[in-house]
């Protein structure tokens, strides 16, 4: 699901640079900076640990949230009392959405978001090139090459990991992060490279997402809680800037929510084409849960 942040994180810090061109100058991350990341991103995960044991879905907190989704409407929202979030030499962007996919199988959309090599058809134009590159047990790893031309062309080539972890026989969530992520410069020209990790523009420097998935009320759930970090806005036109960047960071996760339903239908009818050729197909919830004995 980290391809939906990518395409939300890149939109939105383009139209950052747009507005100030002061801010498209190199930027390269800081020891502060990311230490204060680390330390974000480990109470996001301990906050989803205990989410496990209590209120799982965000959406349950609040009859109006569960109503309106349930009725059809992609709900998201910041997270907190301000995001972007400022912090040493950088930000923290902190978003959730939440969708109701209507008779969808939690198997189905479990096997889209596996379903790596095909992120590139699933969320076009943005991922450019998409590959699955092996799983470790209830880890999986991919790689993806997301391009945002909107204003500023931005290239981004990353790798990522994913872990899936079974709560019961309807709900799921997971933990995914990039472990590389690197910008890069002459996009389609004979002198393409990527520049190392780290340095660049700054758009982008990591990307976190926790992702709920609960089937009940005849279709399925999916919450995506995802956050990034990047370089700072300059002071002097944050104040400018931030309703853009807050209004782009929202269109982007919904847009990218409605084409995660479609790759889930998508998904659907491939399987069910493919079942008559086959003999008892046991389902990719299960096959996964095979990989935690």
């Amino acid at each position: 699901m980290l391809c939906t942040y990518s395409k939300l994180m890149v939109g939105m810090m383009c139209a950052v640079f747009l507005i100030s061109p002061l801010a498209s100058d190199g930027a390269e991350l800081k020891g502060d900076t990311l230490q204060t990341w680390d330390a974000y991103v480990e109470t996001a995960t301990l906050q989803m640990r205990d989410r496990a044991h209590a209120t799982f879905l965000w959406v349950d907190e609040s009859p109006d949230r569960i109503h309106r989704v349930r009725d059809g409407e992609i709900l998201v929202s910041s997270i907190g009392d301000r995001t972007p979030k400022p912090v040493p030499s950088g930000l923290i962007h902190d978003w959730i959405g939440a969708a109701f996919i209507p008779h969808a199988k939690l198997e189905d959309v479990l096997s889209a978001a596996h379903d790596y090599d095909h992120y590139k058809n699933f969320y076009q134009p943005t991922v450019a090139d998409s590959k699955a590159l092996g799983s470790d047990g209830t880890c999986d790893k991919y790689s993806m090459r997301v391009v945002n031309k909107e204003a500023v062309e931005t290239v981004l080539d990353g790798e990522y990991q994913a872990c899936y972890l079974q709560l019961d026989a309807k709900r799921w969530y997971s933990i995914a992060h990039t472990t590389r992520l690197q910008e890069v410069r002459g996009y389609g020209r004979p002198d393409e490279r990527d520049l190392p990790p780290d340095q660049g523009n700054g758009y982008v420097w990591r990307l976190y997402t926790i992702t709920r998935f609960e089937e009940r009320d005849d279709g399925v759930y999916v919450e995506l809680e995802a956050m990034a970090l990047s370089r700072d806005i300059p002071g002097a036109v944050r104040w400018a800037v931030t309703p853009v960047v807050r209004r782009i960071s929202k269109n982007s996760l919904l847009t990218s929510l409605r084409q995660m339903e479609e790759a889930v239908r998508s998904t659907a009818a491939a399987g069910n084409e493919a079942k008559p050729s086959t003999v008892a197909a046991s389902g990719y919830a299960s096959a996964i849960a095979s990989r935690t004995k």
